[in-house]
């Protein structure tokens, strides 16, 4: 039973060590990507036409023509599966994932994606993972 115990414990003990070994590295890093997370958000921020900033402050999405189709797109903070189509209703019928190369800002990732769809549609989205919500 002992050896059991500490066969359990020594790797259990090792791992908390670690991870406050580590934690104040992991702070410094969380606390140096705030500047360009903020910076990012308020770069987004100054492409917004009125409306989309006014979406955004109240829901932290915003809706995009697409360019080349007029298909509405709505644009959710986050940098994975982010971006839905919409139907003529406001349905979700597809949620579509591209963004630029990069550990970017969140921000800069939205805007990339704003203006990918708004000037090059078509291209962004053959880059794209899709899911289609229904048929």
């Amino acid at each position: 039973m002992t050896a059991y115990l500490i066969s359990f414990a020594f790797p259990a003990v090792l791992l908390v060590g670690l991870t406050l070994a580590l934690l104040p590295d992991i702070r410094s890093s969380i606390r140096a990507r705030r500047p360009a997370e903020q910076r990012g958000i308020a770069l987004l921020r100054s492409w917004l036409t009125p409306e989309q900033a006014k979406q955004w402050d109240s829901s932290g999405e915003f809706d995009v023509i697409g360019g080349e189709t007029g298909t509405r797109y709505r644009i959710a903070r986050g940098t994975a599966m982010n971006i839905r189509q919409l139907d003529s209703v406001g349905h979700t019928i597809a949620q579509w994932c591209f963004a630029p190369e990069g550990k970017l800002a969140t921000g800069d990732v939205l805007l990339a994606q704003k203006i990918a769809l708004e000037t090059m549609e078509r291209q962004a989205l053959a880059l794209a993972n899709i899911q289609t919500t229904r048929s």
